[in-house]
């Protein structure tokens, strides 16, 4: 069946069809969880969500939103710089992700000097026309950590800085299979992510915990063959890491990318909203490159928020949202006190939240 996909179109109806009548078919009860954004748009947006459902497949998203799991004391911090007169750089989607008590939205409209930025490219070039210090807030996954290593390794602006809130995939699925709160059969791995680690980084999770996964593309017959390569391997009895967007991922993924990443940045141990510190799972700046780590270059302002800790929004059960243990309709601000229009948590800001996606096709309330 995988040959026959690649014939059509990946939106084609007959196939989707086809593919759901075989799992249908299998007679296989799943939880499966996913870690992207996208792929839960293509889920809501084309029905698969409910039609799995039918066929006994429970999709479940996990923290695949990097703006979602960006925690308050992060936006804490560019706050703090923000209202010490460091110029910040940040994208769109970041300035409305609240903090303990305000937004960089908030910071912003209080007079310190926050700029959204399309790209890291933009912020450099702010900090190559001014003198002032010019943070950039550095938000995502490994699918965009190349580009801010590459604008490090390459010789930023003596006045330019990175915030690191940059974070990577194995360890936080590692967290959620140790953690134990979801019964899960399987595994959807982003494609976006898997472009740049490949599908080995996957290999030690199906070994530890014997748990299927596969990695697929973000249309919806991709996202349907990914759910069917689990069924089958359920019912062989099989626990291994299967591609399904060869198209696009490689076993031994971007190893260009890799290096760039290995080069200019160290994993940390940190914590995601909604989980406790995950070991490994972060990133920051090598000792070679602390000249551009905001962080160091301004402990002396960032120090006084140590030791203190942030509280979630009250009521707001983002961080169990993107545990999975929680649908966004199950929060009781979700369409009310909480809208994409006035955020109470980020899974309502990011166009990539499970929240914001499931105002958006399926409306609150």
């Amino acid at each position: 069946m995988k040959d026959e996909l690649k014939q059509f179109k990946l939106r084609n109806e007959k196939i989707a069809e086809k593919v759901t009548r075989k799992i249908r078919e299998a007679n296989v009860q799943m939880n499966v969880m996913h870690v992207c954004g996208t792929h839960q748009d293509t889920l809501v947006r084309y029905g698969l969500e409910d039609m799995l459902k039918q066929a006994g497949i429970n999709i479940i998203q996990g923290p695949g939103c990097p703006v979602c799991v960006t925690t308050p004391r992060e936006v804490e911090e560019m706050i703090k710089l923000a209202e010490s007169g460091v110029v910040i750089t940040a994208f769109g989607d970041m300035m409305k992700v609240p903090g303990e008590k305000k937004s960089l939205m908030h910071a912003k409209q209080d007079g310190a000097d926050v700029r959204v930025v399309y790209s890291i490219d933009d912020a450099v070039d702010l900090a190559n026309k001014i003198d002032e210090p010019v943070v950039f807030m550095s938000v995502g996954f490994e699918t965009t950590t190349p580009t801010t290593a590459s604008t490090i390794s390459r010789g930023a602006p003596d006045n330019f800085y990175v915030l690191s809130c940059n974070r990577v995939i194995p360890p936080a699925l590692d967290a959620i299979l140790k953690m134990g709160e979801l019964n899960l059969d399987g595994l959807i791995e982003p494609g976006h992510v898997s472009a740049i680690i490949g599908t080995r980084p996957y290999e030690p999770l199906s070994e530890r915990y014997g748990i299927p996964q596969v990695v697929a593309g973000f249309e919806p017959l991709d996202l349907l063959m990914g759910v069917y390569m689990l069924v089958q391997q359920v019912k062989e009895g099989r626990a291994e890491v299967e591609n399904e967007y060869g198209r696009v991922v490689k076993t031994e993924g971007n190893l260009k990318a890799q290096k760039m990443i290995e080069e200019v940045f160290e994993p940390m141990d940190t914590d995601w909203r909604g989980f406790p510190v995950i070991p490994g799972s972060g990133l920051k700046p090598r000792d070679k490159y602390s000249e551009h780590d905001a962080r160091v270059v301004f402990s002396d302002i960032l120090d006084e928020l140590k030791g203190k800790k942030f509280e979630e929004r009250e009521n707001c059960l983002c961080g169990e949202v993107l545990r999975g243990v929680t649908e966004p309709n199950e929060c009781e601000l979700f369409g009310k006190g909480c809208t994409p229009g006035n955020p109470v948590g980020p899974c309502m800001v990011s166009r990539e939240g499970s929240c914001n996606i499931a105002y958006r096709y399926r409306g609150g309330g």
